[in-house]
């Protein structure tokens, strides 16, 4: 560790020490991290994921921290915060946008309406990063990242660039090839069409609007905690088990969509996990299904 930290102050690239974790996940749990990095370039990336590489460290990388769950006892290894700096936006051509993978959804959303673009409508609201999102190929109302990403760029965990493109990004159901190939993605290539921007525009605010509605975004989350089990919907499994507004600590399943677990307020991570544990178990013995985390346990 002692290495790396010269590495980093003899490299210019920002870093804290003993950073808590709750600053950077929007459930606004989790312990301290040994060391939290913030590499400002793609070139100060490579260079760190290649020390990383060659002293054997095995680092975390963090994107908007929307869909993540940091224990208590914090993070050991080195974390890479992907953000500002890796958050280029540019478009290719008429319809071919470029975005970095430190770039907010809501960011790359609003780039597209500037530019009368059409197919990002469902990300509008998506609390995370272009990096997250492809990783587990986000998606809400009907879409999802395999319908517009046709090229993702990344680094391998040695440093060295490359990309995924087409068929062979291999998205799934809340899943990318990135779940089983390590490699930092960088950023990712979206193919549009183009729109009337008064339609875009209603769409994004239509879509907003049913969020707020539904979803308990007063309060720190993660969005929905379950993956969607096939022929149910997690959140009516767990409403119809009566755990609605059940508590542990700071945690509660929420009142408003019981698909989301809540920060009420001092809420820790072992809380959060404890009711996870309730709604599977609960759930299994009520209706036999098992109920899969979307969250990311860190």
């Amino acid at each position: 560790m002692n290495e790396l930290l010269l590495f980093l102050k003899d490299n210019g690239i920002r870093f804290s020490a003993q950073e808590p974790m709750k600053k950077h996940t929007t459930f606004k749990t989790g312990g301290k991290a040994d060391v939290f990095i913030q590499p400002s370039s793609a070139e100060q990336l490579s260079l760190l994921l290649r020390f990383c590489s060659e002293q054997g460290l095995s680092p975390f990388i963090l994107g908007n921290g929307s869909n993540l769950l940091v224990s208590d006892d914090g993070i050991r290894v080195p974390v890479i915060a992907v953000g500002e700096g890796l958050d280029t936006l540019c478009l290719l051509d008429d319809t071919t946008v470029f975005a970095g993978a430190g770039t907010p959804l809501i960011r790359l959303c609003k780039f597209a309406l500037e530019h009368c673009l059409s197919g990002l409508e469902f990300a509008y609201g998506i609390p995370g990063s272009v990096g997250g999102a492809v990783f587990m190929n986000a998606g809400a109302y009907g879409g999802e990242m395999r319908d517009v990403v046709v090229r993702a760029e990344h680094l391998t965990m040695r440093g060295e660039p490359g990309a995924f493109e087409g068929d062979t990004l291999e998205f799934g159901y809340r899943s990318s090839i990135y779940k089983t190939t390590p490699c930092v993605i960088t950023g990712a290539v979206f193919k549009l069409q183009k729109g009337d921007p008064q339609q875009i525009s209603a769409k994004m605010q239509e879509l907003l609007q049913r969020r707020k509605d539904k979803q308990p975004l007063e309060y720190p989350s993660a969005g929905s905690v379950f993956k969607r089990p096939e022929g149910y919907f997690a959140g009516a499994l767990i409403e119809q088990s009566g755990l609605k507004g059940k508590r542990v600590g700071g945690a509660a399943v929420s009142e408003k969509h019981a698909g989301f677990i809540v920060n009420l307020g001092g809420a820790t991570t072992g809380d959060v996990l404890a009711l996870i544990e309730i709604c599977k178990t609960t759930v299994k013995e009520k209706f036999g299904v098992s109920l899969e985390t979307e969250i990311q346990m860190v």
